[in-house]
């Protein structure tokens, strides 16, 4: 506050609210978005029109071709080999081993039997199968057909049936009232739980008074008549 005199009415006086430069705020940390520009503009905010520039074309691409790295036969075109026909003669070829067929003497053909004679015909009879003896069906005791009385037959009508309890022996004259718990069974609580106890005092056992418990030699354990 300055010395110099005050001008006007104005006298120093208590705010009557806050006043917010009076505080120091968090400061230029939240950024809003920007007004210029195409990208990441503000979308309160209304936008021209922007217009975008290619880039530029590269130069023509150098050959990186391996150069004549390649040997290529004399005489070779685009279109092959360029020069006469050439003929290529293949090695001669192998004799050929002739086939040995047997001869008339290799055949035995009273061996054929009735393959090449005409025989009567014949009937071959078939022995017996081993599944017959290991199949056991069973008898006709080995059924067992559902009563005919009850509602237990699927095929059949039956007449109403009605079943009767047995007698509750909950509350019955012959109920055995000796395992109802007696009076000894129920623990008692204890009267502190429930109502205030009186103090209880403690008290210590004996203290033993403190010395010195060393074990030190008695007087016959000298012998005074050794000395010179």
């Amino acid at each position: 506050m300055s010395d110099g005199p005050w001008v006007g009415s104005w006298r120093p006086h208590r705010p009557r609210g806050p006043i917010a430069a009076l505080y120091t705020g968090p400061g230029p940390k939240y950024g809003l978005p920007t007004s210029v520009g195409f990208r990441e503009h503000d979308p309160s905010r209304d936008r021209a029109p922007a217009f975008s520039f290619g880039l530029r074309v590269e130069g023509r691409l150098q050959e990186r071709s391996p150069g004549p790295v390649y040997l290529l036969p004399p005489g070779t075109t685009a279109r092959g080999r360029a020069g006469p026909p050439a003929y290529s003669i293949y090695s001669r070829q192998r004799e050929l081993v002739p086939f040995n067929t047997p001869g008339p003497g290799r055949y035995s053909p009273e061996r054929a039997g009735r393959v090449a004679f005409p025989t009567a015909p014949a009937c071959s009879l078939r022995s017996r199968t081993q599944h017959g003896a290991v199949q056991q069906t069973p008898g006709p005791a080995a059924y067992h057909l559902p009563p005919m009385l009850g509602p237990h037959v699927v095929s059949k009508t039956s007449a109403p049936n009605y079943s009767m309890l047995g007698r509750s022996t909950i509350g019955a004259f012959y109920q055995d009232l000796c395992k109802t718990p007696g009076p000894c069974q129920y623990c008692m609580v204890d009267t502190d739980v429930y109502k205030h106890r009186a103090p209880r005092f403690t008290m210590l056992a004996r203290n033993m008074v403190p010395g010195d418990t060393t074990t030190t030699p008695g007087p016959g354990a000298h012998s005074p008549q050794q000395v010179s």
